[in-house]
């Protein structure tokens, strides 16, 4: 996410996990941890279980998660410190060492009014997909949602996602729109944003919403699997 401005933001960055199970999540990850990174990579922030810090801090947002094993190191601050260009934080949710041996589905963090939020994970099968969750208040919310595979070989990531699929679905879980590649659809609107996707593979959906929560779901196309990156846009 970029915090943009020149002053401090107070923002609420929830790791959520055994929750999903009451929506019919199937394999939810158990017990996230959460970590609130600087655009240097600096740890600000980490949590296991929300109730072991900031307990009141999170509960007076009303925000908190609903489950005790579920992460919130929240009203961490990001300023500029006088750059010209917005300073991004960045969000991990991550899974605890003796878990990496089996596929798990969680939830990337919310973001609320303007703000970017980007979730990197292991695409698999089923439910156990890349899911990101945001809300749109205060009006109606202008956001492009990217679903990035192939390109993050230039970077380094090693079996990435070669062919990511991307839907949008409202609070009742009703698809508003979905993208196989982002130049069969909207390719105008999506490259007026300047965010269009490198690769002609990749995804992306751009829309005007009301307010409420939202989710995107990324998928391998033909249930391929790999590493993929959702990220989510305000264009406001």
């Amino acid at each position: 996410m970029f915090i943009t401005g020149a002053d401090p933001k107070k923002v609420l960055i929830r790791g959520i996990g055994p929750t999903l199970g009451n929506f019919g999540v199937g394999d939810a990850l158990a017990d996230p941890i959460l970590e609130l990174h600087d655009s240097d990579g600096g740890l600000l922030a980490s949590n296991d279980n929300w109730k072991s810090d900031q307990q009141a801090e999170i509960e007076a947002t009303m925000l908190q998660p609903t489950d005790d094993l579920e992460s919130a190191p929240s009203w961490r601050r990001c300023r500029l410190l006088g750059r010209v260009t917005p300073r991004p934080c960045a969000e991990k949710t991550t899974l605890p060492a003796s878990a990496w041996s089996k596929p798990t589905t969680s939830m990337a963090p919310l973001i609320r009014n303007s703000g970017t939020s980007a979730r990197r994970g292991f695409v698999n099968t089923g439910d156990n997909v890349l899911i990101g969750g945001f809300i749109i208040d205060g009006g109606p919310g202008h956001v492009i949602v990217r679903a990035i595979g192939p390109s993050l070989t230039a970077f380094g990531v090693t079996g990435a996602l070669q062919d990511p699929t991307l839907e949008l679905h409202d609070g009742n879980g009703v698809l508003l729109s979905s993208d196989d590649n982002w130049k069969e659809s909207q390719q105008a609107e999506i490259a007026a944003t300047g965010l269009q996707p490198s690769n002609d593979l990749e995804s992306a959906i751009v829309a005007t919403l009301p307010p409420g929560g939202y989710t995107a779901i990324v998928r391998g196309k033909n249930d391929t699997t790999g590493v993929g990156l959702l990220e989510i846009y305000s264009l406001n």
